[in-house]
């Protein structure tokens, strides 16, 4: 039996978060994801038993090492606006450092994988942010509205902001650059949304 190769495993994950991207998961299969990445199929088989498992392995990696920077330097028991800020950044630096990464995310997680990928990350995470909004509700510091308005309203415009970054351009092909005061310009307007 032959034996993994580390360097291998990660560049075939590379090539595949690139071709999910680019050609989406229909158009992504095994003979393709070899051939690009210069491996044989049997290479493959190796480390995946077959292209479902792949998919589920690379977004589950992807979902753990994102939610994981969420959490960097956060704590449930923070303020809400020093909370909230803390994740802002956290997913601002994760974003623009992995735009693949986060592109591969998105796909997958509007696809048939979401579930499996989101059980398998999701968790820890989970159960960190719940414990913050209890405590920013407990506190008053956070109105009392669900948990899907909450979620619109406190990570909408910087995903939005992160898009343009990534396409480069805002409404009418205006260049557009992502910045710190850009990026505090929305952050405050979302507090006065949120708090009492």
């Amino acid at each position: 039996m032959r034996t993994r190769d580390p360097n291998k495993e990660d560049a075939v994950k590379q090539k595949a978060i690139e071709m999910l991207v680019k050609y989406g998961i229909e158009g992504f299969g095994m003979n393709r994801l070899a051939k690009e990445s210069g491996v044989s199929v049997a290479t493959l088989y190796i480390y995946y038993s077959d292209k479902e498992d792949l998919i589920k392995k690379i977004g589950t990696e992807i979902g753990q090492t994102f939610f994981s920077e969420m959490v960097k330097d956060f704590s449930p028991t923070m303020s809400f606006k020093e909370g909230l800020r803390k994740q802002w950044e956290n997913r601002a630096r994760f974003a623009l450092k992995n735009p693949l990464k986060v592109a591969c995310w998105e796909a997958l997680s509007h696809s048939s994988y979401r579930d499996t990928i989101l059980e398998e990350s999701l968790a820890n995470f989970k159960k960190t942010m719940w414990n913050f909004i209890e405590n920013a509700l407990e506190k008053k510091e956070l109105l009392p509205i669900s948990i899907e308005v909450f979620w619109s309203v406190a990570y909408g415009p910087l995903y939005a902001l992160l898009r343009f970054e990534n396409e480069g351009k805002s409404f009418g092909d205006t260049p557009f650059k992502f910045t710190k005061e850009k990026m505090d310009e929305a952050f405050e307007l979302v507090i006065k949304a949120l708090t009492p």
